[in-house]
């Protein structure tokens, strides 16, 4: 009877304990829900944060890049580059979303080297600068928070920007006095071919009538900068292979160069042989649209012969 009454009583005292047991149970139940919901509720926080950093940080020097956009003729193409990107990331979402995220503290030195070319920029006045820290700023957050497989897909859309960046004024100097010089000397010999005598003097042709001087918005470089994005949009949507698509925008280096001296030789003969204040007036305006469409059309038929001599048979990179 003794061992019975011990049965029941440890019994008793299980069953005075089990809600309890439950309770506990239910409440760890809770905390484990709780914080398995937490990463879900405030997942995308830290996002939102980076990104209204972002804001802040970046908005005075992207109003600067729009302004430019506008009213620098040479990179009137600007507007069309973001748009361009953000297809190019929308093309690829199936790859993207079949990335593993890997975040990782590497990407950290990316930002860290972005920051530095920042506060130079701001300090040194250099607009280049700055805005570039913002490619490479996206760059280490890519790394950072998705790892370096989703940075190697994003890559090109990330490269595709720098088109809408313009470059320093110290390169952009070297450029165009070269181009005015090759645009001069190359007109210069085709005149007298047809029938114009000139004397070259730098950037600047001796015509009988008046001189004609090439100056620095007749260097060709402005269809170069627009005609060299154009041509990675066409290549990329047309072509499958980076070797091709790498050909065409090369492609459009030579044809910017040899449409201006074309314009060049126009604006000449018709100074010699009608008005020389049309021919610098309405002829030299209208010949810069129509020389863009005709290098258009080089780029077409540039991609046609391609496609004879070498067919493609690579998979869309």
């Amino acid at each position: 009877m003794k061992y019975n009454v011990l049965r029941m009583t440890g019994s008793a005292q299980a069953e005075s304990h089990s809600p309890e047991l439950l309770a506990n149970r239910q409440d760890s139940g809770s905390v484990r829900l709780e914080s398995a919901g937490e990463p879900r509720r405030y997942g995308w926080l830290p996002y939102a944060i980076i990104s209204a950093l972002l804001v802040v940080i970046y908005y005075r020097i992207a109003g600067k890049l729009i302004y430019d956009w506008y009213t620098i003729p040479d990179y009137s193409h600007g507007f069309l580059v973001p748009l361009f990107a953000g297809y190019l990331i929308w093309d690829k979402r199936e790859s993207l979303s079949a990335t593993p995220v890997r975040p990782t503290w590497s990407g950290v030195s990316l930002i860290v080297f972005a920051i530095i070319l920042l506060i130079l920029g701001v300090y040194g006045v250099e607009l280049f600068t700055t805005r570039m820290s913002f490619i490479f700023l996206m760059g280490g957050l890519i790394w950072t928070f998705f790892g370096g497989k989703m940075l190697r897909e994003l890559r090109f859309p990330l490269l595709v920007l720098i088109l809408a960046i313009p470059i320093p004024a110290i390169i952009f100097n070297h450029i165009t006095f070269p181009l005015q010089l090759l645009a001069s000397r190359i007109a210069s010999d085709i005149l007298p071919m047809l029938g114009v005598p000139v004397l070259q003097e730098g950037n600047v042709i001796q015509l009988p009538v008046m001189k004609l001087e090439v100056a620095e918005a007749c260097s060709g470089i402005r269809s170069l900068m627009s005609l060299f994005a154009l041509a990675i949009f066409y290549g990329y949507f047309l072509e499958r292979t980076t070797s091709r698509r790498t050909i065409l925008a090369l492609a459009s280096i030579p044809i910017a160069v040899a449409a201006n001296v074309v314009r060049i030789v126009g604006t000449g003969l018709c100074v010699q042989y009608w008005d020389p204040d049309k021919a610098l007036g309405f002829f030299h305006e209208f010949s810069g649209w129509v020389m863009f469409v005709i290098s258009l059309c080089c780029l077409y038929l540039v991609h046609r012969v391609m496609e004879l001599i070498l067919p493609a048979t690579g998979k869309k990179a």
